[in-house]
């Protein structure tokens, strides 16, 4: 059994407290169970309010399997704990006592639990490491209403858990929403073989400069390849020269250094996604738009979001992958699963996080938004569809899967999870 299987029953009410007593045998009438504190540190819950006896009590409840545990982890040299009104356990295995030496109530679940409850509890946890989810036999078996309503939830708590990084990156940039999306833009560009690469690139470049060439896609290219290190080396091409020329006198005037940026990687990557075509993209990009925050900001529909994306490569580049061999000419546009992509995951957590900065969120436009974009196709996503049909119809769907299924049932965390707690309470 697991200590949040006890803060399940309490905060719920998932036991005949109607019937509870302390300890000590004094009648406890539970009026508010308090609020549950989801951080690693203090009582479980506070603010709670029980009548033990004749005497109304106030304050916070401390919960663990046995009251031995008490003392095992200290909380009787922690002040944190002094306001502790009420300790909830399974078993009452000693008497804990406060600094002045009165006795803390203590109430025990163990005879309060009904059977069913238990047998659920343990039979959502049984063997989890033989299972992908603790609950796939009924995963298929959730209403649309639940899920969906639960999706929505811990969608908005991966976008949270997302504006987080770009509040960092905002604080470092004083406060320059141009310069966040730069960096999260170019992370993205290298998708998950370079993402962190393109990441040191771009925190290699104040953004000031990117600002002062926006309008010159060659200076871009220039900056971008010689900060990643790719206008090195004796290659006669005279693009590259070119390029390499322009990047000396970049280096010189702006002071760039790039002795901190990771190597790009090319493999096993498919020519359209090398680090070449994804940084001249990129450059034309900001070639095209030299405010592309405040026209992203200014987007209503996933349309006008695309169409800002509508960029080619240079001439070079068109018959290109490297500097050293020539290909056959064509077009190398983003392709509209690229662009989806990009807004997932940098276009709507930036969106998110500039209303919540500004006080003008609205969850329900950021929800329709996610839903005009498919569902995105990878294993974890696939592995949910086989368990319960149409359960990633859209890109909201499969990104609070994702989310699901790393901070909920891989730490087994059922008894935080809307669905877990549906099945407990059936």
């Amino acid at each position: 059994m697991r200590e949040d299987f006890l803060h399940y029953l309490w905060k719920y009410k998932k036991f005949h407290w109607q019937k509870a007593q302390a300890v000590d045998g004094k009648n406890l009438v539970l009026i508010d169970t308090g609020k549950h504190n989801q951080n690693q540190s203090g009582p479980d819950f506070f603010n709670a309010k029980v009548k033990i006896g004749e005497q109304l009590w106030a304050g916070n409840v401390e919960i663990h399997l046995r009251s031995s545990d008490w003392y095992f982890h200290q909380h009787e040299t922690d002040p944190a704990y002094d306001n502790v009104i009420l300790h909830v356990v399974w078993e009452n295995d000693v008497e804990v006592y406060r600094k002045n030496n009165s006795p803390i109530p203590t109430l025990e679940l163990k005879k309060l639990t009904e059977k069913n409850t238990l047998d659920n509890y343990q039979k959502l946890l049984e063997n989890p490491s033989k299972k992908w989810i603790n609950c796939e036999n009924d995963f298929s078996g959730f209403d649309d209403f639940t899920v969906d309503n639960w999706l929505e939830r811990i969608f908005l708590e991966r976008l949270a858990e997302k504006s987080e990084k770009v509040l960092n990156l905002l604080e470092k940039s004083n406060n320059d929403w141009e310069s966040v999306l730069f960096r999260m833009m170019t992370k993205n560009f290298g998708l998950n073989v370079n993402g962190e690469a393109f990441l040191s690139i771009a925190e290699s470049i104040p953004f000031s400069v990117v600002r002062k060439m926006a309008h010159n896609r060659e200076q871009l290219e220039a900056l971008f390849f010689g900060q990643a290190g790719l206008l090195s080396g004796n290659i006669q091409e005279p693009y590259f020269q070119k390029l390499s020329k322009e990047y000396a006198y970049q280096k010189n005037k702006f002071k760039l250094e790039n002795k901190n940026v990771l190597p790009v990687k090319y493999f096993r990557l498919r020519p359209d996604n090398f680090p070449n075509i994804r940084l001249a993209q990129l450059a034309g990009l900001y070639a095209s738009h030299k405010q592309l925050f405040s026209k992203i900001i200014r987007a209503k529909t996933i349309k006008s979001l695309r169409n800002i994306f509508q960029t080619d490569v240079s001439d070079f580049w068109q018959s290109h992958y490297t500097f050293e061999k020539e290909s056959r000419k064509r077009a190398k546009k983003l392709t509209s699963g690229f662009v989806d992509l990009l807004i997932i995951n940098t276009v709507v957590p930036l969106i998110f996080c500039y209303e919540r900065f500004t006080g003008s969120l609205d969850p329900e436009k950021i929800f329709a938004l996610m839903r005009k974009i498919e569902s995105e196709k990878n294993s974890i996503v696939s592995k949910f569809e086989s368990l319960r049909k149409k359960t990633a119809q859209n890109a909201l769907d499969s990104q609070a899967l994702l989310q699901l299924k790393k901070y909920y049932c891989e730490q087994n965390r059922c008894l935080h999870c809307g669905l877990g707690i549906k099945l407990l309470k059936n």
